[in-house]
């Protein structure tokens, strides 16, 4: 807020009607007259206005000028000086349907009051505008920072009908009401995540300011005013305008959506400006997180058919282009559900993981069946044959594109269990399809969900909610490639023990804890998962690799407490060849005596991977 002190002209004799007048004329008409040089304003405007401005002199309450400009007295003192015209507020940066809106209102009989470009943008339609400085009798100012905020519109936008003291406010300072107000802001969030990035001063100058302050204004004054901040609500909006316009429940959705929209909008600030202090770096968590999510779809049900749920994508600055299943592009198939997401994000998470062509299939979040190999179609059915039972309804994924010969082999391919059922998935999510493999798959169901998804960056933060609260943690990255295997045991293994054990260990990073993994030649033999004790994961993955534990690799989300006569001795009984685990166990001696015995031989990572 500011003021503008004006001085009033200094009489030497008896003033005359006509300077009488002169103290009830408004700024604009000053700007046209000698005494335009006691007004403090530029004459570089035509302040022509419904309404009058907030310049007082001698006189009472300043009546409005007519659109031609003439003055003339109130009829009575009943007569409020505040205009009954319908007025409309339009402050926009994404100017998408702006004809539209201009021409709906206009016929609606409302006068369009506008800033900069949007009045540019209005009166290049044939629309008639009113701009923002004939109001407020002031230039707009600082590049740009000034414009609305000054008392003629946001007393305007605030101002309650129902309070008499308020209308007498506005009466006593000539400011017009508005019924309208349609604005959306500066495109901070586009401008600092589009490419090369955005310089510092950049960024600061693409916070807006009058903006949210509008918006905030007719969210709070709603029953009064409504209040537009989305393109695609423009078409409703003139309907409502178009009746009675009493449905106050229409109202208050706008208002929402209007707070819900400046409070994104914040958020983003507030992000942005944390990494670019010291302490926004990725080692140091800020000490308040605001995360924007915009709903995408109402799902059917949750995990279970008597809970309600959505899918809501997360629209943190940290998110753009980072890839992941929240932002996949369905191709075909069923809506997605609450269990899809999960299953697809788990096998999308995993298979992204390897850097040879991989087929990951999985149930219920864990993988069952996980290879690589050169041939994407071999791959895959071994996949398949890890464990054919717990495959079929499951989510296949893929690390490469999805071509006519994977295609014609997901379709027609039987399960190893009888040779003759067709494989049956719920999702296929990839990186890339064919034409001629998209066509082929399309027709295998009618349900199956297609998805085309992009590799998940690194780096994330990764999110959890539990009873009250969030926890909040670096996304688990490390790769074989980044970690050191070290031999512990007597007995050294051969390289390709060793790419086994790192294949092994990249695998069961993605199985719930207690998880153990069993694996040979890229191939994932058995896996057990989610066990309240190792032993018991231990003996379900041997018991899913049968015979062909003998010489294969082992991998331990954990290490083992105890190793005579418990999961590493049973480990070495079975065949296994080389054992990975990350050690610190107070007993890390037993199990290096353990694999002695054997000739089994032990590597140690030093890094955990639970997953709860």
């Amino acid at each position: 807020m500011f003021g503008l002190a004006v001085s009033s002209p200094t009489y030497t004799s008896t003033p005359t009607s006509a300077d009488t007048a002169l103290n009830r004329v408004p700024c604009a008409a000053l700007l046209r007259t000698k005494a335009a040089s006691s007004c403090s304003l530029s004459s570089s405007f035509g302040c022509v206005r419904l309404h009058s401005c907030p310049l007082r002199l001698s006189s009472g309450p300043i009546r409005a000028m007519s659109e031609i400009d003439t003055l003339s007295e109130p009829n009575s003192a009943s007569q409020s000086s505040v205009s009954v015209n319908k007025q409309a507020l339009i402050s926009l940066s994404d100017k998408k349907d702006l004809t539209f809106l201009g021409s709906g209102l206009q016929k609606l009989g409302y006068t369009i009051v506008s800033t900069g470009g949007t009045a540019s943008a209005l009166e290049s339609s044939g629309l008639s505008v009113t701009k923002v400085e004939q109001l407020t009798c002031f230039p707009e100012m600082l590049d740009g920072r000034v414009k609305t905020l000054h008392p003629n519109i946001h007393g305007g936008i605030l101002a309650r009908r129902d309070q008499k003291h308020h209308m007498e406010a506005l009466n006593k300072h000539g400011i017009g009401m508005f019924d309208v107000v349609v604005v959306n802001l500066y495109p901070f969030y586009d401008k600092v995540t589009s490419t090369g990035g955005i310089e510092f001063d950049d960024g600061i100058e693409n916070i807006d300011i009058g903006g949210p302050a509008m918006i905030r204004a007719a969210a709070k004054n709603h029953k009064d005013v409504l209040v537009v901040v989305d393109p695609q609500d423009y078409p409703q909006l003139i309907e409502f305008l178009g009746g009675d316009g009493n449905d106050q429940h229409f109202r208050r959705q706008l208002a929402w959506k209007a707070f819900q929209h400046v409070a994104s909008y914040d958020s983003a600030v507030s992000e942005w400006l944390w990494k670019q202090t010291a302490g926004g770096s990725s080692d140091e968590f800020p000490p308040s997180l605001t995360v924007p999510l915009e709903c995408k779809s109402i799902l059917r049900y949750g995990e279970n058919p008597h809970q309600h749920a959505a899918f809501y994508v997360d629209k943190r600055l940290a998110e753009v282009n980072t890839g992941g299943i929240a932002t996949a592009i369905q191709h075909h198939g069923k809506s997605m559900s609450y269990n899809n997401y999960l299953d697809a994000d788990a096998a999308w998470n995993c298979v992204s993981e390897f850097r040879n062509p991989t087929c990951v299939i999985v149930k219920h979040t864990n993988p069952c069946g996980v290879a690589s190999r050169d041939n994407i179609l071999e791959a895959y059915r071994l996949a398949v044959k890890a464990d054919p039972v717990s495959a079929f309804g499951g989510i296949v994924a893929f690390n490469v594109e999805v071509d006519e010969a994977l295609a014609k082999e997901i379709r027609e391919f039987r399960s190893p269990t009888d040779g003759e059922t067709r494989m049956f998935y719920e999702i296929v999510v990839a990186p890339k399809y064919s034409e001629k493999g998209l066509e082929i798959l399309r027709g295998k169901s009618k349900t199956l969900r297609i998805l085309e998804a992009s590799k998940n960056e690194k780096g994330k933060l990764s999110l959890r909610q539990v009873g009250g609260g969030w926890l909040a943690q670096d996304s688990d990255d490390l790769t074989p490639q980044d970690i050191q295997f070290k031999v512990v045991s007597e007995k050294a293994p051969q390289e390709s023990e060793l790419r086994d054990a790192e294949f092994a260990w990249l695998c069961v990073k993605h199985v719930k804890s207690n998880a153990i993994v069993i694996a040979k030649n890229n191939c994932m033999l058995g896996m057990g998962s989610g066990q309240p004790n190792r032993l018991e994961s231990l003996r379900i993955a041997l018991k899913k690799a049968g015979d062909e534990v003998k010489g294969a690799a082992l991998a331990s989300d954990a290490f083992f407490p105890f190793a005579w006569k418990d999961a590493v001795e049973e480990a070495c009984e079975s065949g296994v060849s080389v054992i990975a685990e990350p050690g610190g166990s107070i007993r890390d001696g037993d199990a290096i005596d353990c694999c002695k015995k054997y000739g089994v031989s032990l590597l140690l990572t030093k890094v955990r991977h639970f997953r709860h």
